[in-house]
């Protein structure tokens, strides 16, 4: 290692000389490392602020298809199911949905969902019982009973007419022969779908959803219910609100 030795000043001077360089050496090294650690906090804010925005974009809104406005679900061989959310749609749903060859089903109980399944007429009794159980479950059985009969008809055995007149909203007169879905559970299974959205669909369907819960008549007042389904699930209470026919709720995990 060479030195540099001024002959200008003699031992001590050299030597005070030196470690007056050594200290502002130190000092650069220090203020270097005080510049490198606050660039790497801006560094890592900068990250984190990035991060933040991404989370507070707003997700795509997925445009719904049409049978998404109404009650639904798939049955066990995936034939749609469609239900009617009031007296208004379940006009609409008939008017518009029901189709040649499609299935209507009602529980035979004043008030409840129309659901038609489609292509039901060459569905198999399986896909049928499911469908009876969905509008079983949807009608104001649920409020007062733990089972009720069912019903479904083609699409040319209902009319808006009967005997005494115009029937009502909602409400529709049967023709000819019903075949008949006795004594019909009221269960239903919560859970998310593929894309991780809450939905329902009837007890006895095979098809398997997340995170799934059993769901029957009970004790529990509907906003509690959502709010512990919604828990259970991961998902936003109004989702699930959305879903749960009128009514109380016993919750139990399968």
């Amino acid at each position: 290692m060479r030195v540099r030795y001024d002959i200008r000043k003699n031992a001590y001077g050299n030597a005070a000389a030196y470690f007056e360089m050594a200290k502002k050496l130190r000092g650069k090294a220090e203020g270097m490392k005080k510049a490198i650690a606050k660039t790497q906090e801006e560094i890592e804010d900068e990250a984190r602020r990035g991060s933040t925005e991404k989370e507070k974009q707003p997700r795509v809104k997925r445009e719904k298809k049409a049978h998404e406005k109404f009650r639904h679900f798939f049955t066990s061989s995936g034939l749609l199911a469609i239900g009617g959310k009031d007296a208004k749609q379940n006009d609409a749903l008939v008017a518009r949905h029901m189709e040649e060859g499609d299935l209507f089903f009602h529980a035979d109980i004043q008030g409840g969902s129309v659901v038609i399944l489609k292509g039901g007429e060459k569905a198999g009794m399986e896909d049928g019982k499911e469908a009876a159980q969905f509008a079983a479950c949807y009608s104001n059985a649920w409020k007062s009973t733990a089972a009720v009969d069912a019903y479904c008809v083609k699409p040319t055995q209902i009319s808006k007419h009967s005997q005494g007149g115009y029937v009502g909203q909602g409400g529709y007169a049967i023709e000819g022969e019903r075949l008949w879905f006795r004594g019909t559970k009221l269960e239903l299974v919560i859970g998310k779908d593929e894309e991780g959205i809450a939905c329902v669909q009837p007890a006895i369907c095979q098809r398997k959803l997340g995170n799934a819960l059993l769901l029957v008549p009970g004790e529990v007042e509907k906003g509690k219910a959502a709010a512990q389904i919604a828990k259970e699930l991961g998902v936003h209470v109004d989702e699930v609100l959305q879903v749960l026919p009128a009514g109380n709720f016993q919750i139990k995990k399968l």
